[in-house]
């Protein structure tokens, strides 16, 4: 059977938040403000790049959802082009610039910003990227790894999370440029990431997240993972990917 990259997506805009100012891309396909509890599978051969990433508005900012929605558009719109970690990195610095051009001489925009994380699947590897505190995780028999880098100062002491963020897409009045993170994995058959806005990790323990995608196959695991932070209060939007490559 020819190998395949299987992708598991749900976003949702939690218990205390009116709207969702998440947004997903999946290769061609994006997923913006909406929301479901019901996760969605799809197929994609591995024969090309595929692209998937979360884009999470920031909160307390006017139009959120306008700057994730406008990365994740960009970035379905540039995968298929991008073929290594240089221009990932790029890609990103040009999703940066993409939204403070979008909020240029539009005060109702102004300071409009996201984060984003994601992998890019390409030929005998895979890339994980990201901008900010959304997050990329490595689920493998070994245990559940981050492999994306939060660009967030440490917890206060007693707490286990932080809500600032130290870069961000847009974000500002004036332009500055972003350090993307992007890092290449061999990839090999039974891999699987989860992508994840921090609508998920915030409420929800790594140690829990790890054990619900250790006893799920994609479809159930990404539903759990939805009710896990459901029942922790679900204080934010949450969205997710897994992304599995499969034969």
């Amino acid at each position: 059977m020819t190998p395949y990259i299987a992708v598991t997506a749900l976003s949702h805009a939690g218990l205390l938040r009116d709207h969702n100012e998440d947004s997903l891309v999946v290769g061609p396909w994006t997923l913006c403000g909406t929301v479901t509890d019901s996760p969605q599978t799809m197929l994609f051969p591995l024969d090309r790049p595929l692209l998937v990433a979360v884009a999470d508005g920031l909160g307390g900012q006017p139009a959120g959802e306008v700057a994730s929605g406008l990365v994740v558009r960009r970035l379905a719109a540039l995968g298929p082009a991008l073929v290594g970690t240089e221009a990932m990195g790029e890609a990103l610095e040009l999703c940066n610039r993409a939204v403070y051009a979008a909020a240029d001489g539009r005060p109702e925009l102004a300071t409009m910003g996201t984060t984003v994380a994601g992998t890019l699947v390409l030929e005998g590897s895979l890339l994980s990227f990201n901008v900010g505190d959304s997050k990329v995780y490595r689920a493998a028999r070994s245990g559940l790894r981050q492999v994306s880098v939060d660009d967030s100062p440490p917890p206060l002491p007693g707490q286990r999370t932080t809500s600032a963020v130290l870069q961000t897409l847009g974000g500002s009045h004036t332009y500055n440029a972003v350090t993307p993170h992007v890092a290449s994995f061999p990839l090999s058959l039974g891999d699987r990431y989860l992508v994840c806005s921090d609508g998920l990790t915030d409420p929800v323990p790594d140690e829990e997240i790890e054990g619900l995608l250790r006893v799920h196959d994609d479809g159930k695991a990404a539903f759990e993972l939805w009710k896990a932070a459901i029942e922790a209060g679900g204080p934010d939007n949450i969205s997710l990917a897994l992304v599995r490559v499969g034969d």
